[in-house]
């Protein structure tokens, strides 16, 4: 089994920061795309950004220039820095391990965390 943990959500005043971080555990080989994923209450789950193993990022437009996306593949650990943080930006933050994911036990698919919550008042 892959546990995917993700800590660093909280309350922050609008043009603050926060670093989100997750950890993925379990008999893991390798992940090839992480990534982190936000949803509101009534709407669907959306990208926020993803990067590969390679460290190919791709962010959705909306955070383009002000939220960095990294990752410690030694640690199997996502990073999620958040700058110039707006109302908007308020959701629960999703990790994923997205895609085929490689451990001992054979391949898996689609690994999530449970979310962090990010609240920002304006």
């Amino acid at each position: 089994q892959v546990q995917l943990v993700e800590s660093g959500g909280g309350l922050v005043q609008a043009g603050g920061s926060l670093r989100l971080s997750c950890a993925a555990s379990g008999r893991i080989i390798s992940i090839k795309t992480m990534g982190w994923y936000c949803q509101v209450p009534g709407k669907l789950r959306e990208l926020v950004a993803t990067i590969t193993r390679d460290g190919d990022a791709n962010y959705t437009d909306a955070v383009k220039g002000r939220f960095t996306i990294s990752r410690d593949n030694a640690k199997n650990t996502v990073y999620l820095q958040m700058n110039s943080l707006v109302s908007e930006d308020t959701a629960v933050y999703y990790c994923v391990a997205e895609g085929v994911v490689k451990t001992r036990d054979g391949y898996g698919l689609d690994y999530w965390g449970k979310g962090t919550l990010v609240t920002v008042s304006s």
